[in-house]
């Protein structure tokens, strides 16, 4: 028999022949493109109006100054942009689009640009095929060429499969004959990128914020303006104040100081084996108050044993090993002696079935084990291999395959026997008692057997056989030959990760085909369900959604446990818990979960055995499939939000305290503070630095102690308000106190301003500590726990300091340098602004959390 497929060394010749089996990359934002989009943004308007405004009154080296800083910020931007925008695409490479190939005799996984022309592929349903394919042999299969012809629904094709087209049923092996530009969506390929990319939420809301900021500045200046017109003031200097206020009102770093948090997000996330696919999730992961996970592979390890066979004839087998492991044996579990399949052909049977109705592939070569496939068809060839039945030469004689398919709930294969062809068939127990020639007395104890079986924990599955060879799936007259019980264990990392949710007051359930006693079970181990909660299956969901949406999602609400639930199900199940409040996180890895995945606010794919389709449907891939990983996962979601909570904070703190001081200037009939020169040099150079450092925060230890925040929650809460307000009122007051006293005690306006902007650069740097958290005491984090923050302060008052002594830029800024003395009394000063949003911090503490504990160490589970 000639062995489909090429050897690896074919394969890496044609590969240099043929070259990488892509499409022409999708055309992205070039640097200068970046560059130039940074214009755009309402803040930006106001500064250019205030560049026109400087030319006209003859300020030009304000003007000048002013467009460098636009030209400077949009620098910053443009690079922050694109380092994200390289940064996803190094993401994006971590979850690579697989193909399943036969290389050297033997299924492989390959990325499927190495796809060559002659290569044979394995199609399964839920995969994207990777390259243009003549089929050879197909089973049940259809396809969604959708991204080709336009048309959504499925299409079954017997000769050909396309390149970027879904397998959304059955099964199929053939020969690429076309890949890479060669193939059918590489002719057509500028059509495949076509389509414009829609901002997040989180940023959506930025852009409503700006743009209320800028009409705010808008109205203030506009009433400074006329209040000193009607004050006799000079035309040239109330356009310079207004100048000066619309600059001092902008934070300009904040765009690119959030987009720096979210490129941090994306790669802390990944570092937790969280690839974010849609930005979005890093913002909404954090707000998940719900997760419906699936159970194996994910809470369990996706290793299945068989460890106990109860045969129709009563027989009892006790199965040893663990594993892909070949070593252990089959033996009476009632005498302890080796199982012989000449005394009990029933067993013999019974594990032929098992190995026929069978998808996997496992060879035992010398001391290198070549093993794919799903698990359980992997445990059913183990045990053939335990038994010692010749698996390969058995399967020879395959006429039809019928895939396993969870709507189905079983796999069956009808092979050429003696007695003609015969049918091998095992799956679910419920599935295959209709199938079989049984009693009713039979068909009890049956069931009997199967429930005290999967209140060990085992997961139970019916194997039956017979003849006939019918065109379709409806098998009957069926011989039952008995019921294999298999484990799969626990992740050791699971049951602390559902306690940390139960700590962040996030919800958990458990969604499985499963028998429900299994899935019961297992929940108990993991403090899902405790010992007084019951299981909802399927069926029992489907009758309350006859009854109504109110009773299923009352039946929803009540468990936490679901088993034998079907693909659609799961989809009714999410979309309940979304009526009812919740904020779902939703985990699966078939094609038929991609409903669920689009449906859910945040569609969490398997990224080891999740099919093509789920990771497409999906905003997240587990690249280790753990259930801890999607704790870690909303913990560092939570961080990123409160991160660019702390940048908003401190850039609109600040510029709203300049405001004040204006304002509290005008009022006095005082000189204007600070010139626009100044204030640009204090929002861009000395604070610039310092508000990209806080987007490095590491986690406070409080993610999981607190309550999940409301996606509808604004970014501007009253928490933010209210500190905003009272830093501001405290940096303005003092700093304008410092001006005032400082001209009534005979300094000029240079010297003056001088000493005030250095106040308000040490502002910053005390404000950039107390931005640290909202709640949490300044005295309680460590110093060096950012220490790219701690730089960045010690960098803006060197800056700082040093423009003082630099010839030409000193003259440019107006500064002068000012002694220790002086430095340290500035210093003092500023120190005021710590006490204050202490004192506010422990206010808001006892007033709104009065028992609130704040952990100083991270609470993130291992």
């Amino acid at each position: 028999m000639v062995i489909p497929g090429l050897t690896s060394k074919q394969a890496i010749m044609l590969l240099r022949q043929y070259g990488e089996n892509s499409l022409p990359k999708p055309p992205k934002n070039s640097f200068f493109r970046l560059f130039m989009v940074q214009f755009r943004s309402a803040f930006i308007y106001v500064l250019l109006v205030a560049v026109i405004v400087c030319l006209l009154l003859g300020q030009l080296i304000n003007a000048f100054f002013i467009s460098v800083v636009l030209l400077l910020n949009a620098l910053i931007g443009a690079i922050q942009e694109y380092s994200a925008q390289q940064a996803a695409d190094s993401l994006a490479h971590m979850v690579p689009q697989q193909s399943r190939v036969l290389r050297d005799g033997h299924p492989v996984l390959v990325d499927s640009k190495s796809l060559v022309p002659g290569d044979w592929v394995i199609l399964n349903g839920g995969d994207r095929i990777g390259a243009d394919i003549h089929l050879k042999q197909s089973s049940q299969f259809q396809v969604d060429e959708s991204a080709l012809t336009g048309e959504s629904a499925s299409v079954s094709n017997k000769k050909q499969a396309f390149a970027g087209t879904l397998v959304t049923h059955g099964r199929a092996e053939g020969e690429v004959f076309a890949t890479g530009t060669h193939t059918q969506i590489g002719q057509i390929a500028d059509l495949v990128h076509q389509g414009g990319n829609t901002k997040p939420p989180l940023m959506q809301r930025i852009d409503q914020f700006t743009l209320r900021i800028a009409i705010a500045i808008i109205i203030i200046i506009a009433l400074i303006f006329g209040l000193t017109l009607m004050r006799g003031a000079a035309l040239s200097d109330v356009f310079l104040l207004g100048v000066a206020l619309a600059v001092s009102a902008i934070p300009e770093g904040l765009p690119a100081a959030i987009t720096v948090a979210l490129a941090i997000g994306m790669k802390r996330m990944a570092k937790a084996n969280v690839i974010v696919r849609k930005l979005v999730a890093v913002e909404t992961l954090g707000s998940c108050t719900f997760i419906a996970s699936d159970k194996t592979g994910t809470l369990t390890v996706n290793e299945m044993t068989i460890g106990q066979i109860w045969l129709a004839n009563g027989q009892r087998y006790q199965v040893t090993g663990e594993g892909l492991s070949p070593t252990g044996i089959v033996q009476s579990k009632d005498n302890k002696s080796p199982a012989d399949l000449t005394l009990d052909p029933a067993l013999k049977q019974l594990a032929t079935a098992g190995v026929l109705a069978n998808e996997a592939h496992l060879v035992f070569e010398k001391n290198e084990l070549h093993a794919d496939g799903d698990g359980v068809d992997l445990a059913f060839l183990i045990l053939g291999h335990k038994l010692k039945l010749p698996s390969t030469t058995l399967r020879q004689k395959r006429l039809t395959l019928f895939p396993y398919e969870s709507e189905k709930g079983f796999s069956a294969s009808i092979d050429d026997s003696e007695l003609g062809p015969s049918i091998s068939v095992k799956g679910a127990v419920e599935k295959l008692i209709p199938m079989c020639l049984l009693s009713s007395e039979q068909q009890q104890i049956i069931l009997r057997k199967t429930h005290s079986m999967a209140m060990q924990g085992y997961r139970v599955l019916a194997l039956a056989r017979g003849l006939g060879n019918p065109v379709d799936s409806h098998f009957n007259d069926l011989e039952f030959l008995g019921l294999v019980a298999m484990s799969d264990p626990l992740r050791p990392d699971a049951i602390s990760a559902i306690a940390s949710c139960r700590e962040a007051q996030i919800k958990v359930a458990m969604i499985t085909g499963d028998h429900p006693a299994t899935a019961l079970t297992l929940a108990q181990q993991l403090n899902i369900a405790t010992k007084d909660d019951s299981a909802i299956t399927g069926l029992a969901l489907e009758k309350a959604m006859h009854q109504g949406e109110s009773e299923f999602d009352q039946l929803v609400s009540s468990h936490r446990v679901f088993a034998r639930v079907k693909p659609k199900q799961k989809m009714e199940i999410t979309q309940s818990l979304i009526r009812q409040g919740e904020f779902v996180a939703m985990t699966g890895d078939g094609v038929n979960d991609a409903p669920a995945l689009k449906h859910a606010h945040v569609g969490i794919a398997m990224g080891l055995r999740g099919t093509d389709v789920a990771r497409e449907s999906a905003a997240l891939v587990l690249t280790d499939d753990k259930f801890s990983s999607i704790v870690k996962g909303i913990i560092e979601g939570r961080i990123v939000y409160n991160n660019i909570r702390k940048v908003i904070y401190l850039l609109i703190s600040t510029g709203a305290a300049e405001i004040f001081l204006f304002i509290l200037s005008v009022l006095f009939a005082l000189p204007i503070p600070l010139f626009p020169l100044q204030i640009l040099w204090l929002n861009i150079v000395t604070n610039g630095v310092q508000d990209v450092a806080l987007a490095f925060e590491p986690a406070e230890g409080k993610e999981l102690s607190q309550p999940p925040r409301s996606p509808k929650e604004p970014i501007f809460d009253r928490l933010m308000l209210e500190r905003v307000v009272t830093s501001a009122l405290t940096m303005g007051l003092v700093a304008f106190g410092l001006f005032a006293i400082s001209l009534n005690m005979g300094a000029d306006e240079v010297e003056a301003r001088n000493l005030t902007l250095m106040l308000m650069v040490l502002f910053e740097n005390v404000h950039a500590l107390n931005s640290r958290s909202e709640h949490r005491s300044l005295l309680q984090i460590s110093l060096f726990s950012n220490p790219i923050l701690l730089i960045g302060i010690l960098v803006a008052q060197g800056i700082h300091i040093g423009a003082m002594y630099t010839p030409g830029l000193n003259d440019a800024l107006q500064l002068s340098p000012i002694s220790l003395g002086h430095w340290l009394i500035l210093l003092a000063t500023a120190s005021v602004l710590f006490i204050v949003d202490e004192v506010h911090k422990r206010y808001w503490r006892i007033k709104h959390h009065p028992n609130l504990v704040i952990p100083i160490a991270d609470h993130r589970p291992e």
